[in-house]
């Protein structure tokens, strides 16, 4: 019998796990013991694996995380105020299922962009979209859509993220406009996304942060409000070595 045609149509459909599972089995004889109803649930599982692979990569990609952080990696020895219960319970993602925010504080170097992109990579893993900014990058394609007439269009792709990362909120000197067009943001993912931020300064220092007291009290009100909040103390990780997780 002649496979090559069925392994070109398999392809062809784009059905790259099924075609890999069918030449396995075919190159591997104790297939051939199996039933043909054992070996089709084998086929259809690899092609479901296959497709949940390629999805997963796709987020992943789209995500733009600044690293590889994975919530496996956390490490717990460093006294830097970090509680395993409240990574666990943030790692299953209920929050980004409800649409709550989460905000991380401390000094540079604690480790606030990893714990970030760690939780952001896991809600891409149980399948919600994240997209990462680093703060100052963010203003800045902000600024740049205003005057090329695209900003809309970034908003709406900003509005339709599971979960938005905002790296080092407050690092960078932001003019009222740029302030309200974070409300902008904020506003249209109340209720339909989750955002997360990193910073240096505590929440109670935000007010000084933003000029206008109008804008900083709504900024607060939809980000500060329902957030988890991770808090961590302590000397910068960069100092320890390379190999020293």
């Amino acid at each position: 019998m002649l496979h090559e045609p069925t392994m070109q149509k398999l392809n062809a459909m784009k059905l790259f796990g099924m075609a890999q599972g069918f030449e396995e089995q075919l190159q591997q004889p104790q297939f051939s013991e199996l039933s043909f109803e054992d070996r089709f649930t084998l086929l259809v599982e690899r092609q479901w694996i296959d497709k949940e692979d390629r999805a997963l990569r796709t987020r992943l990609n789209y995500s733009g995380l600044k690293q590889p952080a994975c919530i496996e990696d956390i490490d717990y020895r460093s006294a830097r105020g970090i509680k395993r219960a409240q990574i666990e319970q943030l790692a299953r993602c209920e929050w980004v299922r409800y649409h709550q925010n989460c905000i991380i504080t401390g000094p540079t170097g604690v480790g606030k962009s990893f714990i970030g992109c760690a939780l952001a990579q896991k809600a891409c893993r149980e399948g919600y979209r994240s997209l990462y900014f680093y703060e100052p990058k963010l203003l800045r394609q902000l600024q740049i859509a205003q005057a090329d007439g695209s900003l809309v269009k970034l908003l709406k792709k900003i509005a339709r993220i599971d979960l938005l990362l905002i790296d080092d909120w407050g690092i960078s000197k932001v003019h009222d406009t740029q302030h309200r067009q974070l409300l902008e943001i904020l506003e249209d993912r109340q209720g339909s996304g989750s955002t997360l931020v990193t910073t240096q300064f505590p929440v109670s220092k935000w007010h000084e942060l933003i000029s206008d007291p109008t804008v900083a009290d709504a900024i607060l009100d939809r980000l500060v409000h329902s957030a988890h909040r991770i808090e961590l103390n302590g000397g910068s990780m960069r100092r320890k070595k390379p190999d020293d997780k």
